[in-house]
């Protein structure tokens, strides 16, 4: 319901604000891998973005709402923004006296706000938005392209475009208005509402509904080629295609429908009520993401990629993690939709792509970290989240046999719908489902440093 906190996300937040009674919000929400992303003292239920972006000087002019709840008495409270100047801050429509202190915004409200009021923040804010550089060394954020901006931002870019609440722990709806000149098209979440064109530039409009953590937002621009269709499931699909990447393109995304209808049969009813794709011509910047309802592609996606992204909208976008260290729960399985893929579809099992991994040698990259203790920011992109976490799953299904297994992920997936979900949770369901005692199982692939000494 709007404007109503869960009680899992209250307690969620709590937890990140080792304040708790205090009367400021801390600056972080507690993830260790990432210690200001985030915010605590606060749930925002609902951000409404309008943006207008200009391609060739690359400006971004950006006005933010956000309605919120405090989970406790705030006197101030911070936002997570980076490298764009704030013009203007209100708190219930009365002006707020606000300060930049590195990626924080932190904002002082003329009144305090009392233990579960809501309140309405506004930010107006403008200037050349461009990417943060992860632990790992890769872009992520809004990352200008010939034609527009590719807009990723996977762990922690959002803050270089909108003002946020910056961790999975926070999921709220999204309103996006976003103008461009007119010839490009602008991205976002969820349901495209229409546009309209005046004055040489043209309004997109979109509504994401169901709960999304921040870093699943997009905004990207360019000029793109658009295709509009509904599925035979009601599904509302919106592709959007760079003129340059349609040719490689086109025979992979004829395939989403029955990628998604393949998924839904093993994860539970589609999460979401919009689908689709923007595949942009930004090859710089090596990766996917699976931006929540579109997954964006930076050049033509191969199938298994389209597979592993659209099995995130199940595992990491609807079902979110509470902290970077459990990323195995998104990535471990979305790999192995993909050998499941494979498997269903004339190729290779999942047990050879077992085997095959399983064969590496004891020094190989695989073997660097365990899967559900990457250590630090910087691996929660390595191979061991993605091969050994898709490996422990094949491990697990291999101990409980197929029944059990997809009624495991079926039950993952509808228990934890537009939530979060922690390994110790998963660990549970399983042992609980199957019946059988999994501890060691999971103690050695998740949580055993190098190669386990027998498959």
């Amino acid at each position: 319901m709007a404007g109503t906190v869960p009680i899992a996300v209250t307690a969620l937040l709590a937890a990140a604000d080792p304040a708790g009674a205090g009367t400021t919000g801390a600056a972080g929400a507690g993830d260790p891998y990432f210690p200001l992303a985030g915010n605590g003292g606060y749930h925002v239920s609902h951000y409404d973005l309008t943006l207008r972006y200009d391609p060739g000087s690359r400006h971004l002019d950006g006005t933010a709402v956000l309605a919120a709840r405090a989970t406790q008495r705030l006197t101030g409270f911070d936002l997570d923004l980076k490298g764009l100047k704030v013009t203007g801050v209100t708190v219930d429509h009365a002006k707020a006296a606000f300060r930049r202190d590195g990626q924080e915004l932190v904002v002082t409200p003329r009144t305090a706000l009392r233990a579960g009021r809501p309140f309405r923040v506004t930010v107006t804010y403008g200037g050349t938005p461009g990417p943060v550089t992860d632990p790992d060394g890769s872009l992520d954020g809004w990352i200008p392209t010939d034609d527009g901006a590719f807009v990723a931002g996977e762990p922690q870019g959002a803050m270089t475009w909108f003002p946020a609440n910056n961790h999975p722990r926070d999921k709220s709806s999204y309103d996006f208005t976003i103008t461009v000149p007119r010839g490009h098209t602008a991205v976002a979440n969820g349901l495209y509402l229409g546009s309209r064109t005046a004055h040489g530039r043209t309004t997109f409009r979109w509504r994401q509904r169901e709960p999304m953590a921040a870093y699943l937002a997009t905004a990207t621009v360019g000029k793109f080629k658009v295709e509009q269709y509904t599925t035979r499931d009601g599904l509302k699909v919106y592709n959007a295609v760079d003129p340059r990447e349609t040719n490689a393109a086109a025979p992979v995304l004829k395939k989403l429908p029955s990628v998604l209808e393949w998924e839904s049969r093993l994860f539970g009813p589609y999460p979401f009520r919009a689908a689709g794709a923007v595949v942009d011509h930004a090859r710089d910047v090596g990766y996917a993401l699976e931006t929540q309802s579109r997954p964006l592609y930076d050049s033509a996606p191969d199938l298994g990629t389209l597979v592993h992204e659209s099995a995130h909208q199940w595992f990491g976008d609807s079902v979110s993690l509470t902290r970077w260290k459990d990323i195995w729960l998104n990535e471990g399985f979305a790999t192995y939709a993909e050998w499941l893929y494979a498997e269903q579809h004339g190729g290779q099992s999942a047990q050879k792509e077992f085997d095959a991994l399983y064969a590496r040698p004891a020094g190989d990259e695989l073997w660097a970290f365990p899967a559900g203790d990457p250590g630090s920011g910087r691996n929660i992109f390595a191979t061991p989240v993605y091969a050994r976490g898709a490996m422990t799953l094949h491990e697990l299904r291999r101990a409980v046999g197929d029944p059990a297994f997809f009624r495991i992920l079926r039950a993952w997936a509808s228990g934890h719908r537009d939530g979060h979900g922690t390994t110790a949770q998963f660990t549970a369901l399983a042992k609980r489902i199957s019946g059988r005692d999994l501890d060691g199982l999971f103690h050695t692939w998740l949580f055993t440093k190098g190669k386990p000494s027998t498959p």
